[in-house]
């Protein structure tokens, strides 16, 4: 196995500071989206406005779990070039380890959220191949 130097780690910087400008954009959508079905709700309290505020809060809270992963693996990035900096390897390689796991979690929820986010699309799909 070669060495871990510092521009390893420094590589997933720029790649997660993408996903996160992707998450937070998500975030904001959502966030939208949910005051716009909140003010329908107060005017029509109808069920499927109501269904679809549980599916969008669900998926929320995973982009929120995306976010936090994200923001874990690069804070564990940081840590594995500091690690490398003060010369303990060892430790840098399981740190640097843990925050590809991290970015992988990240990614594999905003799998599970674009499964749900299509799920609900197909919704209004059905609703316009019905008529």
């Amino acid at each position: 196995m070669e060495e871990l130097t510092l521009t390893t780690p420094a590589l997933l910087f720029s790649a997660i500071s993408l996903i996160m400008l992707a998450y937070t954009n998500r975030f904001l959508a959502y966030a939208a989206v949910i005051r716009n079905l909140h003010d329908k709700y107060k005017k029509e309290k109808d069920t499927v406005l109501k269904a679809q505020i549980e599916n969008i809060k669900q998926r929320l809270y995973l982009t929120r779990s995306m976010q936090l992963l994200g923001i874990s693996s690069l804070l564990f990035c940081v840590l594995t070039m500091f690690l490398i900096y003060i010369q303990q390897p060892t430790i840098a390689v399981w740190t640097f380890g843990l925050a590809l796991i991290l970015l992988v979690l990240s990614l594999v929820f905003l799998i599970w959220e674009i499964q749900i986010s299509v799920k609900a699309l197909e919704h209004h799909i059905s609703d316009i191949e019905n008529n």
